[in-house]
């Protein structure tokens, strides 16, 4: 995982949308629908913050049907981790 990498999640997740998102989905994976009930957005903006999450490899997508699950990736998500304890070792 590149600094790149890091940059785009860490600007992924400079949105308090997509931080509550993330944090339903710690729980396990949850349908769009479900996602989209807890937040007074529209689908399509839902859809552009999935994107963002998807794009950037913190959220897997898979497509059941006509919806979408999402999912933690949990690797991408160790790897971050990983990255940010490092980074808050630096003295």
């Amino acid at each position: 995982m590149n600094t790149i990498d890091i940059a785009t999640m860490c600007k992924a997740l400079g949105d308090c949308n997509r931080l509550q998102i993330v944090q339903m989905l710690s729980d396990g994976e949850k349908c769009g629908c479900k996602l989209l009930e807890a937040f007074d957005i529209t689908q399509p903006t839902l859809s552009h913050h999935m994107k963002i999450l998807c794009d950037c490899g913190l959220v897997n997508d898979k497509k059941v049907g006509k919806w979408h699950h999402y999912s933690i990736n949990d690797e991408v998500w160790r790897e971050f981790s990983d990255f940010i304890s490092l980074v808050g070792k630096v003295k």
